[in-house]
Protein backbone atom coordinates (compact mmCIF):
# COMPACT_ATOMS: atom_id res chain seq x y z
CA UNK A 1 0.00 0.00 0.00
CA UNK A 2 1.24 3.48 -0.85
CA UNK A 3 2.25 5.88 1.91
CA UNK A 4 -0.87 7.76 3.09
CA UNK A 5 1.09 11.01 3.50
CA UNK A 6 2.24 10.82 -0.12
CA UNK A 7 -1.36 10.39 -1.19
CA UNK A 8 -2.56 13.31 0.94
CA UNK A 9 0.12 15.53 -0.60
CA UNK A 10 -0.80 14.49 -4.14
CA UNK A 11 -4.55 14.92 -3.61
CA UNK A 12 -4.07 18.40 -2.13
CA UNK A 13 -1.70 19.36 -4.96
CA UNK A 14 -4.24 18.20 -7.56
CA UNK A 15 -6.91 20.32 -5.87
CA UNK A 16 -4.84 23.47 -5.26
CA UNK A 17 -2.58 23.39 -8.30
CA UNK A 18 0.34 24.86 -6.37
CA UNK A 19 3.21 23.35 -4.40
CA UNK A 20 3.29 26.46 -2.19
CA UNK A 21 -0.42 26.35 -1.28
CA UNK A 22 -0.24 22.58 -0.79
CA UNK A 23 2.68 22.90 1.61
CA UNK A 24 0.87 25.66 3.55
CA UNK A 25 -2.31 23.61 3.87
CA UNK A 26 -0.51 20.46 5.03
CA UNK A 27 2.03 22.20 7.25
CA UNK A 28 4.94 20.87 5.19
CA UNK A 29 7.79 22.36 3.22
CA UNK A 30 7.59 22.60 -0.56
CA UNK A 31 10.55 20.24 -0.73
CA UNK A 32 8.62 17.63 1.25
CA UNK A 33 5.62 17.89 -1.07
CA UNK A 34 7.90 17.55 -4.11
CA UNK A 35 9.57 14.53 -2.55
CA UNK A 36 6.20 12.84 -1.92
CA UNK A 37 5.19 13.36 -5.54
CA UNK A 38 8.57 12.10 -6.73
CA UNK A 39 8.14 8.90 -4.68
CA UNK A 40 4.73 8.32 -6.29
CA UNK A 41 6.10 8.99 -9.79
CA UNK A 42 8.92 6.53 -9.18
CA UNK A 43 6.22 3.87 -8.71
CA UNK A 44 3.59 4.97 -11.22
CA UNK A 45 5.36 7.05 -13.86
CA UNK A 46 4.65 10.72 -14.66
CA UNK A 47 1.65 12.05 -12.76
CA UNK A 48 1.89 15.79 -13.45
CA UNK A 49 2.51 18.03 -16.44
CA UNK A 50 4.35 21.01 -15.04
CA UNK A 51 3.80 24.29 -16.86
CA UNK A 52 4.49 27.86 -15.68
CA UNK A 53 1.79 28.76 -13.15
CA UNK A 54 -0.20 25.65 -14.04
CA UNK A 55 -0.24 21.94 -13.23
CA UNK A 56 -2.17 19.33 -15.18
CA UNK A 57 -2.69 15.65 -14.44
CA UNK A 58 -1.58 12.89 -16.75
CA UNK A 59 -3.90 9.89 -17.24
CA UNK A 60 -1.93 8.12 -14.50
CA UNK A 61 -2.40 11.19 -12.31
CA UNK A 62 -6.16 11.13 -12.90
CA UNK A 63 -6.24 7.44 -11.96
CA UNK A 64 -4.27 8.11 -8.79
CA UNK A 65 -6.57 10.99 -7.86
CA UNK A 66 -9.58 8.66 -8.19
CA UNK A 67 -7.76 6.23 -5.91
CA UNK A 68 -7.11 9.00 -3.36
CA UNK A 69 -10.80 9.87 -3.35
CA UNK A 70 -11.76 6.22 -2.85
CA UNK A 71 -9.32 5.93 0.06
CA UNK A 72 -10.73 9.12 1.59
CA UNK A 73 -14.32 7.84 1.29
CA UNK A 74 -13.32 4.50 2.81
CA UNK A 75 -11.64 6.33 5.70
CA UNK A 76 -14.79 8.40 6.31
CA UNK A 77 -16.99 5.31 6.25
CA UNK A 78 -14.66 3.57 8.70
CA UNK A 79 -14.77 6.50 11.12
CA UNK A 80 -18.56 6.63 10.85
CA UNK A 81 -18.84 2.90 11.55
CA UNK A 82 -16.46 3.08 14.50
CA UNK A 83 -18.44 5.95 16.03
CA UNK A 84 -21.85 4.38 15.35
CA UNK A 85 -22.54 3.53 18.98
CA UNK A 86 -23.54 7.15 19.65
CA UNK A 87 -26.75 8.21 17.89
CA UNK A 88 -26.26 11.81 19.05
CA UNK A 89 -22.99 12.49 17.23
CA UNK A 90 -21.50 12.04 13.78
CA UNK A 91 -22.83 12.69 10.29
CA UNK A 92 -26.35 12.27 8.93
CA UNK A 93 -26.21 12.29 5.13
CA UNK A 94 -29.36 12.58 3.01
CA UNK A 95 -29.80 13.21 -0.70
CA UNK A 96 -33.27 13.97 -2.03
CA UNK A 97 -35.33 15.63 -4.74
CA UNK A 98 -35.79 19.35 -4.20
CA UNK A 99 -39.40 19.56 -3.13
CA UNK A 100 -39.37 17.04 -0.29
CA UNK A 101 -35.87 18.23 0.60
CA UNK A 102 -37.14 21.76 1.20
CA UNK A 103 -39.70 20.33 3.58
CA UNK A 104 -37.40 17.97 5.50
CA UNK A 105 -34.15 19.93 5.75
CA UNK A 106 -35.42 22.32 8.49
CA UNK A 107 -36.55 19.27 10.47
CA UNK A 108 -33.06 17.80 10.27
CA UNK A 109 -31.64 21.11 11.47
CA UNK A 110 -34.01 20.97 14.44
CA UNK A 111 -32.54 17.56 15.29
CA UNK A 112 -29.02 18.95 14.95
CA UNK A 113 -29.84 21.93 17.17
CA UNK A 114 -30.97 19.54 19.90
CA UNK A 115 -27.88 17.32 19.40
CA UNK A 116 -24.88 19.53 18.65
CA UNK A 117 -22.68 16.51 18.09
CA UNK A 118 -24.56 15.73 14.88
CA UNK A 119 -23.64 17.06 11.45
CA UNK A 120 -26.29 17.22 8.73
CA UNK A 121 -25.14 16.88 5.12
CA UNK A 122 -27.99 17.27 2.65
CA UNK A 123 -27.97 17.57 -1.13
CA UNK A 124 -30.77 18.35 -3.58
CA UNK A 125 -30.61 16.10 -6.65
CA UNK A 126 -32.82 14.46 -9.30
CA UNK A 127 -33.78 10.80 -8.95
CA UNK A 128 -30.93 9.29 -11.03
CA UNK A 129 -28.29 11.19 -9.03
CA UNK A 130 -29.93 10.17 -5.74
CA UNK A 131 -29.81 6.50 -6.68
CA UNK A 132 -26.21 6.69 -7.88
CA UNK A 133 -25.05 8.58 -4.78
CA UNK A 134 -26.49 5.94 -2.45
CA UNK A 135 -25.10 3.09 -4.56
CA UNK A 136 -21.65 4.72 -4.45
CA UNK A 137 -21.91 5.21 -0.65
CA UNK A 138 -21.60 8.97 -0.93
CA UNK A 139 -24.84 9.34 1.06
CA UNK A 140 -26.28 6.89 3.58
CA UNK A 141 -29.92 7.87 3.00
CA UNK A 142 -31.77 8.86 -0.15
CA UNK A 143 -35.31 9.73 -1.18
CA UNK A 144 -36.73 8.76 -4.57
CA UNK A 145 -40.03 9.29 -6.38
CA UNK A 146 -39.95 5.68 -7.63
CA UNK A 147 -39.14 2.30 -6.12
CA UNK A 148 -35.78 1.06 -7.43
CA UNK A 149 -35.40 -2.53 -8.58
CA UNK A 150 -31.68 -2.81 -7.84
CA UNK A 151 -31.13 -5.60 -5.25
CA UNK A 152 -28.33 -3.57 -3.69
CA UNK A 153 -30.90 -0.99 -2.57
CA UNK A 154 -33.41 -1.37 0.27
CA UNK A 155 -36.52 0.78 -0.25
CA UNK A 156 -39.52 1.54 1.94
CA UNK A 157 -42.44 4.00 1.51
CA UNK A 158 -41.63 7.19 3.38
CA UNK A 159 -44.41 9.69 2.62
CA UNK A 160 -46.77 10.76 -0.12
CA UNK A 161 -46.62 14.06 -1.98
CA UNK A 162 -49.69 15.30 -3.89
CA UNK A 163 -49.34 17.48 -6.96
CA UNK A 164 -50.98 20.90 -6.86
CA UNK A 165 -52.21 23.41 -9.42
CA UNK A 166 -50.94 26.75 -8.11
CA UNK A 167 -52.09 30.12 -9.45
CA UNK A 168 -51.60 33.74 -8.40
CA UNK A 169 -53.70 34.78 -5.40
CA UNK A 170 -57.04 36.17 -6.51
CA UNK A 171 -57.10 34.28 -9.79
CA UNK A 172 -59.88 31.83 -10.62
CA UNK A 173 -59.53 28.77 -12.84
CA UNK A 174 -62.83 27.40 -14.04
CA UNK A 175 -61.82 26.12 -17.45
CA UNK A 176 -58.93 25.48 -19.80
CA UNK A 177 -59.26 28.98 -21.22
CA UNK A 178 -58.25 30.39 -17.83
CA UNK A 179 -55.00 28.43 -17.98
CA UNK A 180 -54.38 29.71 -21.50
CA UNK A 181 -54.92 33.24 -20.22
CA UNK A 182 -52.52 32.78 -17.28
CA UNK A 183 -49.73 30.91 -19.10
CA UNK A 184 -47.55 28.10 -17.76
CA UNK A 185 -44.46 28.46 -15.57
CA UNK A 186 -42.37 25.41 -16.43
CA UNK A 187 -39.68 23.53 -14.47
CA UNK A 188 -37.68 20.33 -15.10
CA UNK A 189 -40.62 18.09 -14.11
CA UNK A 190 -43.29 20.61 -15.05
CA UNK A 191 -44.56 19.07 -18.29
CA UNK A 192 -44.92 15.59 -16.76
CA UNK A 193 -46.52 16.80 -13.53
CA UNK A 194 -48.92 19.17 -15.28
CA UNK A 195 -49.88 16.50 -17.78
CA UNK A 196 -50.84 14.08 -15.01
CA UNK A 197 -52.80 16.56 -12.90
CA UNK A 198 -54.47 18.62 -15.63
CA UNK A 199 -55.46 15.48 -17.49
CA UNK A 200 -57.63 14.59 -14.50
CA UNK A 201 -58.92 18.12 -13.83
CA UNK A 202 -59.60 18.97 -17.50
CA UNK A 203 -60.19 15.72 -19.41
CA UNK A 204 -59.87 16.03 -23.15
CA UNK A 205 -57.64 19.12 -22.91
CA UNK A 206 -55.26 19.82 -25.81
CA UNK A 207 -52.20 19.23 -23.60
CA UNK A 208 -49.72 21.27 -21.63
CA UNK A 209 -47.54 21.94 -24.65
CA UNK A 210 -50.43 23.84 -26.21
CA UNK A 211 -50.38 26.38 -23.36
CA UNK A 212 -48.31 29.56 -23.64
CA UNK A 213 -45.12 29.24 -21.58
CA UNK A 214 -44.43 32.32 -19.49
CA UNK A 215 -41.27 31.19 -17.71
CA UNK A 216 -38.97 28.40 -16.53
CA UNK A 217 -36.85 27.77 -13.41
CA UNK A 218 -34.79 24.76 -12.41
CA UNK A 219 -34.56 25.92 -8.78
CA UNK A 220 -37.41 24.37 -6.82
CA UNK A 221 -37.40 27.19 -4.28
CA UNK A 222 -37.97 29.77 -7.06
CA UNK A 223 -40.59 28.09 -9.24
CA UNK A 224 -43.45 29.81 -7.43
CA UNK A 225 -41.87 33.29 -7.51
CA UNK A 226 -43.22 34.18 -11.00
CA UNK A 227 -46.59 32.72 -9.99
CA UNK A 228 -46.65 34.99 -6.93
CA UNK A 229 -45.95 37.93 -9.24
CA UNK A 230 -48.96 37.11 -11.39
CA UNK A 231 -46.93 35.92 -14.38
CA UNK A 232 -48.50 32.49 -14.77
CA UNK A 233 -49.52 29.22 -13.10
CA UNK A 234 -47.64 26.00 -12.46
CA UNK A 235 -48.01 22.45 -11.11
CA UNK A 236 -45.64 21.50 -8.29
CA UNK A 237 -45.49 18.95 -5.46
CA UNK A 238 -47.23 20.13 -2.29
CA UNK A 239 -44.03 20.26 -0.24
CA UNK A 240 -42.60 22.84 -2.66
CA UNK A 241 -45.65 25.04 -2.21
CA UNK A 242 -45.57 24.65 1.59
CA UNK A 243 -41.93 25.73 1.69
CA UNK A 244 -42.59 28.89 -0.35
CA UNK A 245 -42.15 31.97 1.85
CA UNK A 246 -44.85 34.10 0.19
CA UNK A 247 -47.79 31.80 0.81
CA UNK A 248 -50.29 34.67 0.72
CA UNK A 249 -49.33 35.49 -2.88
CA UNK A 250 -50.45 32.15 -4.36
CA UNK A 251 -53.45 29.87 -4.10
CA UNK A 252 -54.13 26.19 -4.82
CA UNK A 253 -56.91 25.26 -7.23
CA UNK A 254 -58.94 22.25 -6.17
CA UNK A 255 -58.53 19.44 -8.71
CA UNK A 256 -60.65 16.66 -7.22
CA UNK A 257 -59.09 13.38 -6.11
CA UNK A 258 -55.37 13.87 -5.52
CA UNK A 259 -52.60 12.79 -7.85
CA UNK A 260 -49.84 11.62 -5.49
CA UNK A 261 -46.24 10.52 -5.79
CA UNK A 262 -44.97 8.02 -3.23
CA UNK A 263 -41.61 9.07 -1.82
CA UNK A 264 -39.34 6.07 -1.15
CA UNK A 265 -36.60 6.01 1.49
CA UNK A 266 -33.56 4.12 0.22
CA UNK A 267 -30.23 2.91 1.56
CA UNK A 268 -27.75 0.16 0.75
CA UNK A 269 -29.27 -3.22 1.52
CA UNK A 270 -25.99 -4.97 2.33
CA UNK A 271 -25.56 -3.37 5.76
CA UNK A 272 -27.83 -1.87 8.42
CA UNK A 273 -28.39 1.83 8.86
CA UNK A 274 -26.26 3.64 11.42
CA UNK A 275 -27.85 4.57 14.71
CA UNK A 276 -27.73 8.23 13.66
CA UNK A 277 -29.58 7.51 10.44
CA UNK A 278 -32.21 5.46 12.27
CA UNK A 279 -32.71 8.31 14.72
CA UNK A 280 -33.03 10.82 11.88
CA UNK A 281 -35.58 8.68 10.02
CA UNK A 282 -37.63 8.25 13.20
CA UNK A 283 -37.46 11.99 13.87
CA UNK A 284 -38.65 12.85 10.35
CA UNK A 285 -41.46 10.30 10.40
CA UNK A 286 -42.67 11.64 13.76
CA UNK A 287 -42.57 15.23 12.54
CA UNK A 288 -44.46 14.41 9.35
CA UNK A 289 -47.10 12.48 11.31
CA UNK A 290 -47.47 15.34 13.82
CA UNK A 291 -47.99 17.79 10.98
CA UNK A 292 -50.99 15.76 9.85
CA UNK A 293 -52.38 15.88 6.31
CA UNK A 294 -50.62 18.52 4.27
CA UNK A 295 -52.76 21.49 3.38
Amino acid sequence: MMNPQWLRSFAALAELGSFTRTADRLGLTQAAVSQHVRHLEDRMGPLLIRRPRQLALTPAGEALLDYCRAVDQADKRLRIRLSDADAASGEISLISPGSVGLFLYPMLLDLQEANRGLTVRHRFAPDPEVLEAVLQNRFELGLLTFKPEDPRIAAAPFTEEPLELVVPAGQEVKGWSDLERLGFIDHPDGQAMAGRLLGRRFPGNPGVRALPCHGFSNQVGLILEPVARGLGFTVVPRYARQAFARAEAVRVVECGSPVCDTIWLIHRSEWPLSSRALRAVSHLRDRIAAAGPAS
